[in-house]
């Protein structure tokens, strides 16, 4: 019996609640997934995770295969019992580090030789490798080895990119030998709409357990982004699990789910809490400010997080200004929840068949009366304006 199950269980227009199901767990869609790029999500606790509502957990292919090993990682019982997160893991391919670490690296057919960023080493990651890696590490989803281009890229290359990363996923593919991993296949095509196409039909071809729109939210425009996640899951199929990968602003979420994404990964949220930010409906709070010292209500009306439970915002600004590590962590553990709770308070309008006024009112509150084009045309294409 497959271990990988994707069920739609309610929709509002192409907004839809999808139940997933994996050897750790059936999670609910849509949802985001904190990233634990060296298997720990910086200064939280996986109890602390399960806490505030988190169901899959994201780590980084590239990070663990140069520190600690992946057979290291292995002989420790893989992600889940190395990590202490006993729920599903989702394990990037390394493709993403084709770009970021551009500047040290280099690439042809057989794959991507990195200059390490730890000690200088050249280290060779191949889709063979990649997914040799991904199954020591034991992530219960796995990404195809891809090229992610960086923007902005020549249609040339992009084109040259997108058809070496379909070579790359049929390589991962026949590499894959472990049943209880579910492959997903990532499009690219940058913001070409027909090079975006090409890729995602290509990509439909191979009959995968879940899709990826990759290649997006590196630099672009929203206003170049959303048309391009909009035509990804109008053509993506119903039935299987599609991952928008790389974003995590709240406005990008909501739009996102009003199009049927199902999954969504970021640093965001707890990279902005280490630099001292609280996520809020209307945007972002620097806790760096002095305002805040003399504030005694919580971050954020309402949240149910133990930040928000159990601490002042004046306290948690005095911990930021003062370089307490607390800090961080309380507003990681806060923006965590927060997007989580986005995605709770989502779904529960999609199961309601009202997501377009759940859209309007967390739109007036974090755009007020400027509500930006890109948003409202997401909507409209979504079935919610």
């Amino acid at each position: 019996m497959n271990p990988f199950q994707f069920k739609v269980v309610a929709r509002a227009g192409r907004a839809r609640v999808g139940l997933l199901a994996t050897p750790h767990g059936t999670v609910e869609t849509p949802l985001f997934m904190p990233v634990g790029t060296q298997g720990s999500v910086k200064g939280l606790m996986p109890k602390d995770l399960k806490e505030i509502g988190s169901q899959v957990l994201l780590a980084n292919t590239y990070h663990l295969l140069l520190r600690p090993g992946p057979e290291r990682v292995r002989a420790l019982g893989g992600l889940h019992g190395f990590a202490g997160w006993k729920g599903p893991w989702l394990t990037d391919s390394g493709g993403f580090q084709v770009m970021s670490l551009g500047h040290l690296r280099r690439i042809d057919e057989k794959g991507v030789v990195f200059q390490s960023h730890l000690n200088g080493e050249l280290v060779e990651l191949t889709p063979e490798r990649s997914i040799a890696v991904q199954e020591a590490l034991g992530a219960d989803l796995i990404m195809a080895f891809d090229e992610c281009p960086p923007y902005p890229s020549p249609r040339e290359y992009l084109k040259a990119s997108l058809e070496r990363t379909l070579r790359w996923l049929e390589r991962s593919l026949k590499a894959k030998t472990r049943p209880d991993q579910a492959l997903f296949g990532i499009a690219q095509g940058g913001t070409d709409p027909e090079l975006r196409r090409l890729s995602t039909l290509e990509t439909l071809r191979f009959d995968l357990p879940g899709y990826a729109i990759g290649g997006l939210a590196v630099g672009e425009s929203k206003e170049e982004m959303f048309p391009m996640v909009e035509l990804s899951t109008a053509l993506l199929p119903e039935d299987r699990p599609r991952y928008l990968m790389g974003v995590g602003h709240p406005e990008d979420l909501v739009a996102a789910m009003g199009l049927g994404v199902d999954l969504f990964d970021c640093v965001y949220p707890t990279r902005t809490g280490r630099f001292g930010s609280a996520l809020v409906l209307e945007g972002r709070l620097n806790l760096k400010n002095a305002r805040h010292l003399e504030e005694k209500g919580p971050l954020e009306e309402g949240c149910d997080c133990y930040a928000c439970q159990n601490f002042s915002r004046g306290y948690i600004a005095h911990l930021v200004r003062s370089g307490e590590m607390l800090g961080g962590i309380l507003l990681s553990l806060h923006n965590l929840r927060f997007l989580h709770r986005l995605t709770e308070r989502a779904k529960e309008a999609i199961r309601e068949g009202r997501y377009g006024d759940f859209a309007r009112e967390f739109a007036q509150r974090r755009f007020g009366r400027e509500i930006p084009s890109w948003f409202r045309e997401a909507l409209v294409a979504g079935g919610h304006w």
